[in-house]
Order: C-alpha cells, then sequence, then structure tokens
C-alpha cells in the first residue's frame, strides 16, 4: 500500500486504512473489497490529497444504490396482479432511469417507454417503473436491458404482446472519446400484438407531448 497521506493523517497514523475496513465490516463485509481497491485507485491518481480520505467508503456506498438491481427479485417487485378486461395498449412512458456503462462504469441516462397488450391481467404502474429500475440498476448494455425488461413483462404477464422504447445519452459517448454530446442511443423490443399491427400505434403514443 502507497504511504501517503491518505492512508494516514484523517484516518489513523497507527493503523493502516485496510484495518479500519476489517474492523468496521468484518474480513468478508461486502464493502471492504471495493473500498480498497478504490484507495488504490485513487492512491495512484492523487495520493497526496487527505480530503480523499472518506472517498472509497462513500463510493462503496453509492454502489449499494447504483448496483441494487443485482440484488432485486422480480417475483417480488411484481407480486401483485388485477383481473382486467382491458384488451388494448397499456402504456408507461416517460421513465426516467440511471444506468452504468459495463464497458467503462460510467452513466447511462435515459428514458424508457414501456407497454403491453393484456391477457386478462394487469399490473400497477408503479411495478413497471420498478422492473425498468431493476435492469437500469447494474452495469448494462442499453440493448441487452431492452430485451431483459421486454422478456420479463413476457413472463409475467403473459401480455399478447409488449413494447419497451429506451432512449439514452451514454456517457461513454458523450464525455470521453469521441465526445459527442446530445448523442443518444436507441432501442426497441417489441413482440406479439405489438411486433405487428400496434407497433405504429405505440410509438406515436409515446411520441406524443
Amino acid at each position: 500500500m502507497v504511504d501517503t497521506p491518505l492512508f494516514r493523517g484523517k484516518i489513523l497514523a497507527s493503523r493502516t486504512a485496510d484495518d479500519i475496513i476489517v474492523q468496521k465490516y468484518g474480513i468478508n463485509g461486502k464493502h471492504m473489497e471495493i473500498e480498497m481497491n478504490i484507495r488504490a485507485i485513487i492512491g495512484e491518481i492523487d495520493p497526496n490529497n487527505g480530503e480523499l480520505a472518506k472517498t472509497p467508503e462513500r463510493v462503496a456506498k453509492s454502489y449499494d444504490e447504483f448496483f441494487s438491481g443485482y440484488n432485486a427479485d422480480i417475483s417480488q417487485i411484481a407480486s401483485t396482479f388485477y383481473d382486467s378486461k382491458m384488451d388494448d395498449l397499456v402504456i408507461l412512458k416517460n421513465i426516467s432511469f440511471e444506468s452504468h456503462c459495463e464497458h467503462h462504469l460510467v452513466p447511462i441516462v435515459g428514458v424508457a417507454h414501456v407497454g403491453y397488450v393484456p391477457n386478462r391481467k394487469i399490473i400497477g404502474a408503479s411495478k413497471l417503473a420498478r422492473i425498468v429500475d431493476c435492469f437500469a440498476h447494474r452495469l448494462q448494455l442499453q440493448e441487452r436491458m431492452t430485451i431483459e425488461i421486454g422478456e420479463t413483462l413476457e413472463t409475467i404477464l403473459n401480455a399478447r404482446g409488449v413494447g419497451v422504447y429506451i432512449e439514452a445519452e451514454h456517457f461513454c459517448i458523450s464525455h470521453r472519446g469521441v465526445k459527442k454530446q446530445g448523442a443518444k442511443l436507441v432501442t426497441r423490443y417489441f413482440s406479439g400484438a405489438l411486433k405487428d399491427n400496434l407497433r405504429q400505434e405505440f410509438l406515436a403514443t409515446i411520441s406524443e407531448k
């Protein structure tokens, strides 16, 4: 471990930062390895900045939120359904989300629109948003996330058709590399009735202001 003010001073002069982490979380604590790795990264970037002493702990805690989708249980999120005679499109649009690119660990920020044609049962609108977040709060590829949301809705609802439309800004494109501000990736998933005669109606509805 690099011997710099980051690892001394603001933590404890007589003990290493790793010792503190082990005491706080236990040897198998889920934050321990994350904190130690972030500390090592910071030690390479800005080793003499004592103000960063608590940054590894903050990052580890933020990862709990950013990547909470790995611990989400779809069966718990979508546990209640309602009988319904509704046989037309049900759409929840403008679902804001934040994810992280699995290639660069930088944000993906966008909007999802999801819809389905019920097959004698419906689900609460908030659950649709929670399903989006379940897959967004992971290291992701937008293309895969779109399919995961669509296939999940098909499975839990046994819907006659499902549509998913996602538009998002990828910071790996807008803030590094080609640095194309304003560029957005669009991905779509359609099945059943939405793959055929209702596709244009779905697209028209999500385009309405």
